[in-house]
């Protein structure tokens, strides 16, 4: 078995009910991203044969500030499955080691985005329409302590997501000045704004749209995109309830079962 299965394998272990493990990033060292992404194909590989349905993406590290932190110049991305959709607004505990909550805006595709090379027309015109949501974040990293090898082979440490119900085409607000208040348990648990948090949303898009074409696994028509935290990320626990505002987007609430 080589070290990318071999690593793909472990992760898959450690997740819930199973036991988080120690970073992988030593085994192919540090800001190796081509093998950090080849464990996480590897695991979509296994998981797309095994019955899991891939229906979008998540998108990390948008913001300049934080790839210079994580030692990057772009952003990263995981892959999102129809199974963590937990829409319904419980959040299944069980399933998850340490969960904690992201406020996010998410968008929803039209049209495919299937070229290499895309124009900020193209991305725009792709989009059906955008909702608040949360991302769910949970390690496979015991600790939280992972580096960006470990958290892109992790699959960008995705657990879940919540979509909101009331869908709003892009038309009609301005997705970069959205600003966000997260409340937990009734409490304001953090506050951001779009333009400050994950930079431009739409250019955040087009980078995932043309990676994930050079990857060979372009976005799709009904495809769930998670654009970047738009605050900061709060640890959850069971019986919490989340509830995020999104100014011109609405809201999404999320209880924390388990």
């Amino acid at each position: 078995m080589s070290m990318i299965e071999e690593t793909a394998a472990k992760l898959r272990s450690a997740y819930a009910p199973g036991t988080p493990i120690a970073p992988i990033h030593s085994a192919f060292g540090e800001g190796d991203l081509e093998s950090a992404y080849a464990v996480q194909t590897a695991n979509h590989r296994y998981w797309l044969d095994n019955g899991r349905r891939l229906v979008g993406r998540k998108i990390g590290l948008t913001a300049k500030a934080l790839q210079k932190q994580w030692g990057v110049d772009h952003p990263m991305y995981g892959m999102l499955y129809a199974d963590v959709d937990m829409s319904d607004g419980v959040i299944d505990r069980t399933r998850l080691n340490s969960p904690r909550m992201e406020a996010e805006i998410a968008i929803v595709l039209e049209r495919d985005l299937q070229h290499p090379r895309l124009t900020l027309a193209e991305i725009m015109s792709a989009i059906d329409y955008a909702v608040p949501a949360f991302e769910v974040a949970d390690s496979r990293i015991a600790d939280w302590k992972f580096g960006i090898v470990d958290i892109i082979a992790d699959n960008g440490a995705n657990g879940a997501f919540v979509l909101g119900t009331a869908p709003r085409r892009i038309t009609d607000i301005d997705l970069n000045a959205c600003s966000m208040t997260m409340y937990r348990n009734g409490t304001v648990a953090t506050m951001g704004a779009a333009a400050a948090s994950v930079g431009n949303i739409l250019l955040g898009l087009k980078w995932l749209a043309e990676s994930s074409a050079k990857a060979g696994t372009p976005l799709r028509a009904g495809d769930v995109i998670l654009t970047g935290s738009l605050g900061a990320i709060i640890p959850a626990a069971a019986g919490d309830v989340f509830e995020s505002h999104v100014l011109g987007l609405g809201s999404v609430r999320a209880v924390i079962s388990g």
